[in-house]
């Protein structure tokens, strides 16, 4: 699938098929997506922990008021930012970059808010994370049992030439 198919078709996914895994170097191609985000000065300040163990996914997701859906995912990209500038911006934009690859993979996701969540704190301990790195976002992914196709608004509502 080519980047501007997986960008334009890329919905969160939230029902997954029970027991299918994702193989391992399929979650590493999604994360090196991240990896190679855009950042300010060039800081790369995420740190990526994949969970595929399902005891641990079933713990993230009871920590998280929004996410519950993680229990029945094949994984979960925690994303984490070092302490900095600008920390939020530059996770979103890895968290983005692994939502179309997952994607692209024809894999399903859904992205969870991490950072200023009162789950962050938790979800870092779970995870063995260091102090001084924040929670940015929880991104399931799974085989979806359905994909979602909700409407989204034209182009033309939201495109504005020169002024608002």
């Amino acid at each position: 699938m080519d980047a501007l198919e997986a960008l334009r078709t890329r919905r969160s996914v939230r029902r997954y098929a029970p027991g299918r895994e994702i193989p391992r170097d399929t979650l590493g191609q999604i994360v090196d997506c991240g990896r190679l985000a855009a950042s300010a000065r060039n800081t790369q300040p995420w740190e990526f922990v994949v969970v595929t163990d399902p005891g641990r996914l079933a713990e993230i997701a009871a920590l998280t008021a929004h996410g519950k859906f993680i229990a029945d995912a094949s994984a979960c990209v925690a994303v984490f930012c070092r302490d900095g500038d600008y920390p939020l911006e530059d996770g979103c934009a890895a968290t983005q970059n692994i939502l179309v690859a997952a994607r692209a993979f024809g894999l399903g996701s859904c992205w969870v808010a991490g950072a200023r969540k009162e789950h962050a704190p938790a979800v870092a301990a779970l995870l063995g994370v260091p102090p001084g790195i924040g929670l940015i976002s929880l991104v399931a992914l799974g085989y979806p049992l359905d994909t979602p196709s909700p409407a989204k608004r034209p182009l033309a509502e939201v495109l504005h030439w020169e002024r608002f």
